[in-house]
C-alpha cells in the first residue's frame, strides 16, 4: 500500500510561531542587503549572517543540515550567477560587479522555521540579468496569488511556469517548494511547474515555501561533487525568490515579510491584481 503524506495544518498559535521566525528571516535579509556589493566573499556574508542569527536568539537550519555527502557546511544558502540553489559560501568566492545572487537563510526561532530568500544585484546587472530577476520575483508573486483554500497545488505551479515560459525562460523541476513549520523540510510538495486543478487540495492552515527557480536557458540541473551545489545544466543564468505562506480561511498570507512591511492577503492580491497600474503600485509599496 503506497504510504500517505502527513500534512499538518497548523493551530493559531504555532502561526504566530512561524509569522516570529518568518519576520526574523526578512528582517536578516534586510540587514544582508547593503553588504551585496563587489569585493565582497560569500563566507562574510555567511559569517555576518551567522552573527546576526544568535545575537536574536535564533540558530541557523541551515548549519549541519544532513545532505548525501556532508552535511551542510555554512548557515546560509549563496547561489551565484549559474548556481540554482544551495551554493556553500567561501572565503575565496568574490562578488562581482554584475553577479547576480540568491541569499537563501532560514532561522529557527523558538523551535520554528522562517524560511526565504531574494536574488540580489552586484553592482549594475546586465540586461538579461535584470530581467531574469524580475521575471522571477513575479513569478513567485503569481504562484502565492494562486493559492486558496479549496485550490490545489497544481494552482501554483501552473501560474508560475505559464509566465516564465511566456517571457522565455525555463522552470527547474528536480527543486521544488515544501511544507515547513517546526520541521525544516515536510509535506507538502509544492512543484513551481504543473497543471491547474490538479495535484493536492489546499487547505486552511497549510504552511509552505513557493520558492521559483527560473533559468535562462535549460532547465536541467546537475549537482556538483560537494553534494549541495545545483547548477544549471549549461552554466547559464539562474534567480530565485522564496516566501513561506499560510492557507488562510478567504485566500493566503505571507509569512515571511518583514514586520514593518504590508501583509498580503487573497484579498489584497486579488482586488490589485485584476488592475496592472494598481498592481504594480502595490508591489513598489510592498519594497519600501
Amino acid at each position: 500500500m503506497e504510504q500517505q503524506e502527513v500534512i499538518t495544518l497548523l493551530s493559531r498559535r504555532e502561526l504566530e510561531k512561524m509569522r516570529q521566525a518568518g519576520q526574523l528571516a526578512a528582517a536578516l535579509l534586510d540587514y544582508l542587503d547593503p553588504m551585496v556589493k563587489p569585493g565582497v566573499s560569500t563566507l562574510e556574508l555567511n559569517d555576518a549572517a551567522e552573527a546576526w542569527t544568535k545575537e536574536h536568539s535564533a540558530k541557523s537550519a541551515p548549519l549541519g543540515y544532513a545532505g548525501t555527502v556532508m552535511p551542510f557546511p555554512k548557515s546560509i544558502c549563496t547561489s551565484v550567477n549559474e548556481v540554482v540553489c544551495h551554493g556553500i559560501p567561501s572565503a575565496d568566492q568574490i562578488l562581482r560587479d554584475g553577479d547576480i545572487i540568491n541569499i537563501d537563510v532560514t532561522p529557527i526561532l523558538d523551535g520554528y522555521h522562517g524560511d526565504t530568500s531574494r536574488t540580489f544585484f552586484v553592482g549594475e546587472p546586465s540586461p538579461l540579468a535584470k530581467k531574469l530577476v524580475e521575471v522571477t520575483e513575479e513569478c513567485m508573486w503569481r504562484g502565492i496569488h494562486a493559492v486558496k483554500p479549496g485550490g490545489r497545488v497544481g494552482d501554483i505551479g501552473a501560474a508560475i511556469q505559464a509566465y516564465a515560459e511566456s517571457e522565455g525562460f525555463s522552470v527547474v523541476r528536480d527543486f521544488v517548494g515544501h511544507g515547513v513549520h517546526r520541521i525544516f523540510h515536510t509535506a507538502p510538495q509544492i512543484p513551481h511547474y504543473g497543471v491547474a486543478g490538479k495535484g493536492k487540495k489546499l487547505r486552511k492552515g497549510m504552511v509552505f515555501t513557493i520558492e521559483p527557480m527560473i533559468n535562462v536557458g535549460t532547465y536541467e540541473v546537475e549537482v556538483l561533487a560537494d553534494g549541495w551545489t545545483a547548477v544549471t545544466a549549461d552554466r547559464k543564468l539562474t534567480a530565485q525568490f522564496e516566501h513561506t505562506v499560510a492557507v488562510t480561511a478567504d485566500g493566503v498570507e505571507v509569512l515571511t515579510l518583514a514586520k514593518a512591511k504590508v501583509k498580503v492577503s487573497h484579498f489584497i492580491l486579488a482586488s490589485f491584481y485584476s488592475n496592472r497600474f494598481l498592481w504594480w503600485i502595490f508591489v513598489d509599496f510592498r519594497k519600501t
